[in-house]
């Protein structure tokens, strides 16, 4: 690993990201794992709002997970289906 906490840290191999630095979780979103950024912020904020049935839930992490991911609109359904599992899983 090459860098600093000045100039930033990367992978002195490829230039990327290093492995011990990437925040990014995955979830199982139609059978492929896909990167949401800052999903374990999104769940503690969602958490915080005690949505009270499934569809409130899973309009306030859809909302959320928009704001830092793209979202194509044709698997927003199942996007929103996979985020919920996600979220039960983790937190319930």
């Amino acid at each position: 690993m090459g860098g600093d906490d000045k100039d930033g840290y990367y992978c002195s191999i490829c230039g990327g990201i290093p492995p011990d630095k990437i925040t990014t979780k995955r979830v199982l979103i139609d059978g492929k794992e896909t990167g949401i950024d800052h999903l374990d912020w999104i769940f503690e904020e969602v958490t915080k709002l005690r949505p009270p049935d499934d569809a409130a839930l899973t309009e306030e992490l859809m909302k959320r997970v928009r704001e830092f991911n793209y979202v194509p609109t044709k698997k927003g359904d199942v996007y929103a289906a996979a985020l919920l599992a996600e979220y039960k899983k983790q937190r319930i």
